[in-house]
């Protein structure tokens, strides 16, 4: 099964872009290795490595809910719970990292739920847009996980130290405007309506004298200071993660999630 699609998408000054479009939506585009392999790959492709512009978007309700908790548990009854939380934890933050680093700005597009760790693809964006119905919430204290994805290790340089722990201690829903206000979302707009406003994002960009000088600004925000502390970062939230992710009371909260959202599924 392939779990992304990419298109090109030509552009009015002979430039393109690719968009990167995540396709596992009865799973909720769920944070798993096979689509964190291929989305790592579309990224890297050479064509999507030329292109001046990326837009990620994807199918479905939701934009993704984060990692597969039904899979973090299964990993844990099996005896596999760090293996697979290094390879998932980690394939997600090399993805962030990947995006941060790329001689392209990206825009994501995204609708619907954006919880647990692919937050990380709404902060690695250059640009985003969400639609009215769009949301960021951790889900980390529901499940006693430890935060991945950058929630600790880029959010407070977003919206503050103090703010940014909150949204922890109590699971904050951050709402598409409130994201916004918050300088997390550029734009806002109806679902229907968002892979035209990341174009008309793109198509505004594009009238810049070179596209040069817009990945230059990129490349001075993103520098290699920044980035290696960002890196240090995720590489301590993985640790933190593993590190949970075996203890008895995390896999309590793990089948007392899952027996609720059972519930509210029937």
């Amino acid at each position: 099964m392939t779990l992304i699609s990419t298109q090109t998408v030509p552009l009015e000054s002979g430039r393109v872009a690719t968009e990167i479009r995540l396709t596992h939506a009865e799973r909720s585009n769920s944070l798993t290795p096979e689509l964190l392999r291929e989305l790592a790959a579309a990224l890297g492709d050479p064509v999507t490595a030329e292109a001046p512009y990326v837009i990620l978007s994807a199918e479905g309700r939701n934009f993704s809910t984060g990692g597969d908790v039904a899979r973090f548990r299964d990993a844990v009854r099996g005896g596999f719970a760090i293996a697979y939380a290094e390879e998932v934890v980690g394939m997600l933050h090399d993805v962030i990292l990947q995006m941060l680093r790329a001689r392209s700005i990206i825009v994501t597009a995204a609708q619907g739920a954006v919880t647990g760790g692919s937050f990380g693809l709404v902060a690695a964006s250059d640009a985003v847009v969400l639609s009215e119905d769009a949301f960021l919430q951790p889900y980390y204290r529901e499940v006693g996980f430890a935060p991945d994805g950058g929630w600790t290790a880029i959010l407070p340089d977003l919206i503050g130290a103090k703010r940014a722990l909150g949204a922890q201690l109590f699971n904050t829903r951050i709402e598409a405007e409130t994201a916004r206000a918050f300088g997390l979302a550029d734009w806002v707009c109806s679902t229907n309506d968002l892979r035209d406003q990341a174009l008309a994002a793109i198509r505004s960009m594009d009238t810049a004298a070179g596209f040069d000088a817009l990945f230059q600004a990129k490349a001075l925000v993103w520098d290699s200071a920044r980035l290696a502390q960002i890196e240090t970062r995720l590489a301590a939230e993985k640790a933190a993660f593993c590190e949970r992710i075996v203890l008895p009371e995390t896999l309590a909260g793990v089948e007392a999630f899952l027996g609720q959202r059972e519930k509210t599924n029937v």
